[in-house]
């Protein structure tokens, strides 16, 4: 089901609810990395939803959903996610973030303990480092001067690797599309999040089963960043995918899939 809501601060956010394997499946609920919108869990959400409710939906800002100038921090669209499954009346799920979703869904983690079951941390980092505002102003000034068409080429080879963007040309071509549709003011709001976004004194505070997965080649959040989360997240597990880049459920949906059913396990 496709369909969208207005939050509490009047931004429409658009989803899709995969609820086909009835109201007492696990809930799982997805949050997709920058410049690109939920169709990039596609793959994972339809093989969790042999028997799992998940609920994939678009940040502000991004694809379908609103695009509000406001200021935007990982906190904000962790109050989104919260919002939406009230609006789809689900009081917890397992939540799982790539790259940018998986700040989010660190956020939402420390911010509604109660309604977190289990996480799933995939690409991705509480920290980008010292050098990151400066960083990710100047990604987005690049956008914003040169339009989204100048990053195309190093995102593609950031998200992928090289024999999957050679042998899977219409998927790479899909999601370049989805990035080049961006709103280039609320890319670089985005970009500000992410160079502004710190969630290291948060970490000790998850509690619940929760899975860290990389890429082995991802040089955007890199091994190295993956290993801090799970030394900072008590009990958590870690993956390292062979061969795997920056968007592994796009690119290696049954591994991460496999890390989600994993953390449902330990957390029913």
């Amino acid at each position: 089901m496709n369909a969208s809501f207005k939050t509490s601060d009047g931004c429409e956010i658009a989803y899709t609810l995969h609820n086909g394997a009835g109201a007492n499946a696990p809930r799982v609920a997805l949050v997709h990395s920058l410049a690109l919108d939920r169709s990039i869990w596609d793959d994972v959400a339809k093989e969790l939803s042999r028997d799992c409710q998940v609920l994939t939906w678009d940040c502000r800002g991004h694809g379908r959903s609103g695009q509000p100038l406001t200021t935007y921090t990982p906190q904000l669209f962790a109050r989104d996610l919260a919002e939406l499954m009230d609006h789809v009346q689900w009081p917890s799920a397992v939540v799982g973030g790539c790259s940018m979703g998986g700040m989010v869904a660190q956020a939402f983690a420390i911010e509604y303990p109660k309604r977190t079951t289990g996480l799933v941390l995939i690409d991705t980092t509480a920290w980008y480092g010292a050098d990151a505002p400066k960083v990710w102003r100047e990604r987005g000034a690049t956008g914003k001067e040169k339009g989204m068409g100048a990053l195309v080429e190093f995102q593609t080879g950031r998200w992928f690797g090289d024999a999957f963007r050679a042998n899977q040309k219409a998927t790479v071509d899909r999601l370049v599309k989805v990035f080049l549709d961006n709103n280039v003011d609320c890319y670089v709001k985005t970009c500000e999040m992410l160079g502004d976004g710190d969630l290291r004194a948060g970490l000790a505070t998850i509690k619940v089963p929760t899975a860290v997965a990389v890429g082995e080649e991802d040089y955007a959040t890199p091994v190295a960043m993956a290993e801090a989360l799970h030394k900072g997240i008590a009990g958590s597990t870690l993956t390292v995918l062979p061969g795997g880049r920056h968007i592994t459920p796009t690119e290696k949906p049954q591994d991460i899939a496999a890390r989600f059913r994993e953390v449902i396990a330990k957390a029913q």
